[in-house]
């Protein structure tokens, strides 16, 4: 699934393919992907409209035009994809944005679990992310600090509450508390102040090097390159990976680096 960098890479793609262009024509071939608005009224908010500075803010994405924003989640499979309108159309193409400058820039999604929300003002944006919690690149330590000591569940499942944390998964979650060493099942109240600067710390280190790759990525140092082998090891110690589920999600730690307590 989509996690922050993957995101910030999406933004990247849609910055360098469409700031400053103006949307010629939107092609809707899947209406599937399209919530609270339809397809003439995508169309019409859009066409004429130019394209400015994207943000994101988690794992949304906002394309401002000046006017209404397209706002975009990428659920697991979504993805961004800039080329030309002749370009061939893929099966999983959904949304097509014929652009100025002979560019298109589409949304591309097998799964269709999320998609595409129009916003047509302010009001309309703080309805569709008023949920949303700090975005994890952004918020500084004292918030960060403030949100964990507010929660009291398991500190893997504040780490991956958008309400709570905006932008980190799973992936993100478990290396995160590989690095600072810390038991996905601590609970989040009883961390210390050095547990908690420590999270906050190894949490930018960690987003700084995974939004450099584009994704989280599975290096042989990370934790996240050994999780899936068959008798997945610690790159630091050695020691047997651990598997179990939080928050339904499988959850990978090492016994020796993340102990109990």
């Amino acid at each position: 699934m989509p996690e922050l960098p993957d995101v910030e890479g999406f933004r990247q793609v849609l910055e360098s393919c469409a700031k400053g262009r103006v949307v010629r024509h939107v092609e809707v071939r899947d209406a599937g992907v399209l919530h609270g608005v339809g397809v003439r009224g995508l169309r019409d908010a859009l066409e004429g409209r130019r394209f400015g500075t994207p943000e994101r803010h988690g794992k949304w994405l906002l394309a401002r035009t000046g006017g209404p924003t397209l706002v975009l989640h990428f659920g697991m499979t979504g993805r961004l994809v800039c080329g030309r309108p002749d370009d061939a159309v893929e099966a999983h193409d959904r949304v097509l944005f014929t652009l100025s400058g002979n560019r298109q820039l589409r949304f591309r999604d097998q799964r269709k679990l999320q998609g595409l929300w129009l916003a047509h003002d302010d009001s309309d944006l703080d309805r569709l992310l008023g949920r949303q919690g700090p975005d994890a690149m952004a918020v500084d330590r004292a918030d960060f600090e403030a949100v964990l000591s507010s929660r009291r569940g398991h500190l893997k499942t504040a780490l991956i509450d958008q309400s709570a944390l905006a932008g980190l998964g799973n992936l993100l979650a478990d290396e995160i508390l590989w690095r600072a060493r810390l038991r996905p099942d601590r609970l989040a109240r009883e961390l210390t102040q050095d547990d908690r600067r420590r999270l906050y710390s190894e949490m930018r280190r960690t987003l700084r090097s995974a939004v450099s790759a584009g994704c989280v990525p599975p290096r042989d140092s990370w934790l996240t390159g050994h999780r899936d082998d068959p008798d997945p090891r610690c790159p630091r110690c050695g020691s047997g990976l651990r598997r179990s589920r939080m928050a339904g999600r499988g959850t990978v730690w090492c016994p020796r680096c993340q102990p109990e307590g």
